[in-house]
């Protein structure tokens, strides 16, 4: 919306866009900071209303299969869930009024944030509504993979005309794997298992939003550089005209979390469930890969993949030995039942969140 008012209706700002750099011209740095602050200052005014409706309609059941976890977070139970509702909406509000909605990564960004946020919706009302906990994992795996193929689909008919991008690129010796239209797969891929990811790792209070903030804010730096043709040049990272827009939707994104965390914070009073965790996870993907550092993300979003290799390694090992390597996963609920306080938990994956975003931004100009 301002973007379109900048290039039609005022002239000045015709003058202005020949002087600056990039390929998203129109103050991209102030347009992201004004995302985030739009999106944060929305959801905090939205919160109380959207939690009282929330409260009325959608309350968390708290159910798992370890007894002992319910145990220990009975004082759970009736809290409203859903919150990822507010979240969506702040983001796409932000992004309707300071993203370019005539770049064609934004309009995927809505899509594939809408569409996620639905299945989300669906599966957190199932497990409300009725005594299933939600979606059967591979009733909600292949409706992710429905959606991020399509997702994966569009991607590849803008990025295959670019040079770098389709292929994979390691950010070590900068080596390429060429995938063809194995792109579309590629893509699919790193939505769901980012999706999933954020998933699992919402389990305990501001978990999840904090790490996305964290693992958000590299992104954007990602993006932005992505799409900067002189900084691209600079560090040998691949250009990616256009690019730079993602960083105003990651931008939207990250001021929705941090207004979300005023009321997820411990002790909770809502929780995001699927509808926030689902669309959360999916962009953060998506921002990697149109930023061709898929490989790179793994850094950036370290405590998902931890947390998603603690589920894989604790049920691969009682498959094969009948034994669990941990009380229970993911590996926050580990923490939690060998006593750990929850804060101290939270608090701790942050800082682990924070130096992984860190290191991957240092490992630029190192690598």
């Amino acid at each position: 919306m301002v973007v379109w008012l900048l290039q039609h209706v005022l002239p000045f700002f015709q003058q202005v866009e020949s002087h600056t750099t990039g390929t998203s011209r129109i103050y991209t740095t102030f347009r992201i900071a004004l995302a985030a602050l739009t999106s944060f200052l929305l959801a905090v005014l939205l919160g109380p209303v959207a939690i009282r409706w929330l409260k009325s309609r959608f309350r968390e059941r708290v159910s798992s299969a370890s007894s002992e976890l319910d145990r220990l977070h009975a004082g759970k139970n009736e809290t409203p869930t859903m919150g990822g509702l507010f979240v969506v909406a702040a983001t796409l509000f932000s992004v309707a009024i300071w993203g370019n909605l005539t770049n064609h990564y934004v309009q995927l960004s809505i899509f594939v944030i809408l569409s996620f946020a639905m299945l989300g919706a669906f599966d957190d009302w199932t497990k409300l509504s009725t005594k299933k906990h939600g979606l059967s994992a591979r009733t909600k795996f292949v409706f992710q993979w429905i959606l991020a193929l399509m997702a994966g689909a569009t991607l590849y008919h803008h990025q295959s005309q670019l040079p770098l991008g389709t292929p994979i690129i390691s950010p070590i010796g900068q080596w390429m794997i060429p995938i063809g239209i194995g792109f579309i797969v590629w893509t699919a891929l790193v939505l769901v298992s980012t999706s999933n990811s954020v998933n699992l790792t919402d389990g305990l209070d501001g978990l999840a939003g904090g790490c996305t903030i964290f693992a958000g804010a590299a992104m954007i730096a990602f993006c932005y550089l992505a799409g900067h043709k002189v900084l691209a040049e600079y560090l040998a990272i691949p250009y990616m005209p256009r690019a730079g827009e993602m960083a105003v939707v990651v931008g939207a994104l990250v001021g929705a979390m941090l207004g979300f965390l005023w009321y997820n914070s411990y002790p909770a009073a809502v929780f995001m469930g699927d509808t926030g965790s689902l669309p959360t996870g999916a962009l953060l993907g998506l921002s990697a890969v149109v930023a061709r550092q898929e490989i790179l993300f793994i850094l950036v979003a370290g405590v998902f993949v931890l947390e998603t290799l603690s589920v894989m390694i604790q049920i691969s090992t009682y498959r094969l030995s009948g034994r669990r390597i941990l009380r229970c996963s993911p590996l926050h609920n580990h923490f939690v039942l060998t006593g750990h306080h929850e804060v101290k938990v939270v608090l701790r994956f942050w800082i682990c969140a924070a130096l992984a975003a860190v290191a991957a931004l240092a490992s630029l100009k190192i690598l």
